[in-house]
């Protein structure tokens, strides 16, 4: 039942896996910013007079793990996906005797997975030899391991959403630019959610994008505990059931409407 979908995302994944230079020029960018929002941040914490949420260890630690599962964050559709739609070789896609949401669920998985492992595992080796991560004990690393996977999960299902909107807009640029600004601002990337003010952090704690970042970082460092880890799993996998429902209804629709002309 499973198969044709673990091949897809097998195939992507090896595929991506392909793209050693991108990485490393990636990482190199990566680590400039991480760097400088390190500083940032120190220069932040020297002076600051009341008490903080987070200490700076956990907040500098918080930040590399940002700049390490930076491609967790879904910035953009799939091109290829898009291109398929543009082109009505999505067609193509409808004849194969699989689930077309799976299939692209399997793509996104991959695409989610690969380019974060070539990018997260030199730079969490290099902050932890630096000093500016600390590896946790076995339970704290368990449980973010398991947050990690319900991010990838996440953001996969967000990924697919967005791609499935390309059946009703000429570009995907509008919806690139929304979902990747909201993303990257709201899981923390830029700020810590827990700096921020009082009175959002309601807010903050139901909306989805914290289950990409937020939350497995401060399990990683401590801020939230272990016990905490059943409450942030039904965070993430209530958000990715409510954007893996809402992607195959519009999908279901787009498909009854769907026209494609050609010989």
């Amino acid at each position: 039942m499973l198969r044709p979908y673990l091949a897809v995302l097998s195939a992507r994944f090896r595929a991506l896996l392909q793209y050693r230079g991108a990485a490393v020029a990636g990482l190199g960018t990566q680590f400039f910013w991480g760097l400088i929002r390190m500083m940032i941040f120190t220069a932040f914490y020297a002076g600051a007079t009341g008490s903080m949420p987070m200490s700076r260890e956990n907040v500098v630690a918080y930040i590399w793990l940002g700049q390490a599962f930076f491609l967790l964050i879904p910035f953009r559709t799939d091109g290829e996906i898009v291109g398929m739609i543009r082109s009505g070789n999505v067609a193509y896609e409808l004849l194969r005797p699989v689930d077309l949401y799976g299939l692209w669920m399997g793509r996104e998985l991959a695409s989610r997975i690969a380019p974060t492992l070539l990018r997260a595992t030199p730079l969490l080796v290099v902050a932890a030899l630096a000093g500016w991560i600390h590896w946790p004990g076995a339970a704290v690393a368990a449980a973010f391991a398991a947050a990690l996977v319900g991010a990838v999960l996440l953001s996969a299902a967000l990924n697919v959403f967005m791609n499935i909107t390309m059946f009703w807009t000429i570009s995907g640029q509008g919806v690139n630019y929304l979902v990747g600004t909201l993303a990257y601002f709201l899981s923390g990337l830029i700020i810590p959610l827990p700096l921020f003010p009082d009175f959002l952090q309601p807010l903050l704690d139901i909306q989805p994008f914290r289950g990409l970042g937020d939350v497995p970082f401060r399990l990683f460092t401590g801020n939230i505990p272990v016990a905490g880890l059943p409450a942030v799993l039904a965070h993430q996998l209530a958000w990715t059931a409510i954007l893996v429902l809402s992607g195959r209804l519009l999908l279901s629709r787009a498909l009854r409407r769907l026209v494609v002309q050609g010989g």
